[in-house]
């Protein structure tokens, strides 16, 4: 009788816990999420779909919408590439987001040519239709919206993000460029790009270039999915999927339960890179418990673009450093990749017992090595003498808390000795 009074007992507290947390956040949508679950190709959620006519700014498409009718949902909007059909393209995804618990429209363009901004028009309209007219626009609540979109489309996602900046997520899978290639400075939304290791169309270059212009302040992330081309996004794709559902339900729904997928990531296979800006604080949340401890508020990507052709079979033991004493910092070695003739390397800085604000990291090329690229730090060489500084952004650290660098180099990879000073 005792045991079976503690079972009741415990199983009460966790559904008080429960019922808890999601009083604190109304829009908390399914049970506690796990790594499996996310990966999962459906989730809890009982679906359905129903056709939209051409005719309200858009070309027509389809709405997929959970058949819960006890609660709303925040809305996502999806748009093709250039002279691509959603119903080629991403009709795959409509389903499964529902099943996660989205109402998701997916649109057909006016013409299959349409440029880039006329697909973030679209992507407005259909928005406004699935909240205004359409038949189940009972479901959807209005200010918990969003967009994604394919190449051109993924373009109309960053001109939608500009025009609209009270959307909650933009997701561009492998975005070209808006009209009059224009950057995201102006950028408030939160917005994640997913990109294929070996496209052609859009390239990492290209990708990188347009990323840097997101504001610091901004949410961001990046994930690069190994080996795959400018295509990946028209084939039902697990991995794309794993990192856009919690970026959705991070920021759609305010619910820091998925931030422990993406701060740290918690699957990085067939990921070839991943910058982010963790921790991700959704509008009046706070950290997951689970969100990586080291993270600093300031952005701090955690890697950056690796131009090996694939990812290194093996890597390397990182080097061990000793705790820093108070108001110095460390730096620490982490190999990443390589292929014949270069690699890719991330040196991560940690503050110490007490806060520092600047930070210099220093260590000595082997023979052979020189260093062809360097993000999230300002470099400078010497003959065979690296010294990289901290960024504007990410130079304040609290005690304990650590930001990072990366690099690209030619030769050899070898296990360098850093020294690291403040400021």
């Amino acid at each position: 009788m005792a045991a079976a009074v503690a079972v009741v007992g415990l199983f009460s507290a966790a559904v008080a816990t429960q019922s808890a947390s999601a009083a604190d956040n109304p829009y908390q949508r399914g049970p506690n999420p796990t790594l499996a679950s996310v990966a999962a190709n459906r989730g809890t959620f009982a679906t359905a779909q129903t056709s939209v006519p051409a005719g309200n700014g858009f070309g027509g498409g389809v709405i997929y919408y959970p058949t819960d009718t006890s609660q709303t949902f925040g809305g996502v909007a999806i748009v093709p590439g250039y002279s691509a059909l959603f119903a080629n393209e991403e009709a795959w995804m409509g389903p499964w987001l529902a099943s996660f618990g989205f109402v998701v429209i997916g649109i057909e363009t006016n013409s299959r040519t349409d440029s880039a901004d006329a697909r973030g028009t679209q992507l407005l309209a259909a928005l406004d239709y699935l909240t205004q007219r359409s038949s189940v626009r009972d479901r959807v609540d209005p200010n918990r919206l969003s967009v994604v979109g394919h190449s051109a489309g993924g373009a109309g996602v960053l001109s939608a993000i500009l025009r609209r900046p009270t959307l909650k997520a933009g997701i561009g899978l492998a975005p070209g460029s808006p009209v009059g290639d224009y950057g995201l400075s102006n950028d408030r939304v939160p917005t994640m790009f997913i990109s294929g290791q070996r496209d052609t169309t859009v390239t990492q270059s290209y990708l990188n270039g347009l990323y840097t212009t997101i504001p610091a302040s901004t949410p961001s992330a990046w994930v690069e999915i190994t080996g795959v081309d400018h295509l990946f996004a028209t084939r039902a794709n697990t991995t794309e999927m794993r990192v856009l559902i919690p970026w959705l339900k991070i920021w759609v729904d305010n619910d820091t339960r998925y931030t422990q997928f993406l701060c740290p990531l918690a699957d990085s296979s067939n990921i070839s890179m991943y910058r982010n800006k963790c921790p991700y604080v959704p509008p009046g949340g706070s950290p997951s418990p689970s969100a990586s401890p080291s993270s600093s508020p300031s952005q701090s990507p955690s890697q950056s673009p690796s131009q090996s052709p694939s990812q290194s079979p093996s890597q390397s033991p990182s080097t061990s450093p000793s705790p820093p004493p108070p108001g110095a910092c460390v730096a620490e070695y982490q190999p990443q990749n390589s292929w014949p003739g270069g690699y890719q390397a991330l040196v991560t800085v940690k503050a110490g017992s007490s806060a520092i604000n600047g930070w210099t990291v220093r260590w000595t090329l082997g023979s052979g090595q020189t260093i062809s690229q360097a993000w999230n730090g300002t470099l400078s060489t010497s003959g065979s003498a690296v010294t990289v500084k901290n960024a504007s952004y990410n130079g304040s650290l609290p005690a304990g808390g650590s930001t990072s660098f990366g690099f690209l180099a030619t030769g050899t990879p070898s296990t360098p000795t850093l020294t690291c000073t403040s400021p």
